[in-house]
């Protein structure tokens, strides 16, 4: 176990290729901009869809 441990350290700081910490940031940004948006996207979706189901009930 001890050794397993010791070679994934050795890979992770010596094979691993990280990206640059400023595309990361850019990936950030970009990725919680997107979130943000769908997560708008999915609201406004959700709230007509409850306001069709609330007029089918009136209706009925």
């Amino acid at each position: 176990m001890i050794n397993y441990i010791k070679e994934s350290y050795t890979e992770l700081t010596q094979n691993v290729t990280w990206t640059p910490f400023n595309e990361a940031q850019r990936l950030l940004w970009v990725v919680t901009i997107f979130s943000v948006i769908f997560s708008l996207f999915i609201a406004g979706v959700d709230f007509l869809f409850e306001s069709f189901i609330a007029q089918i009930f009136k209706i009925f």
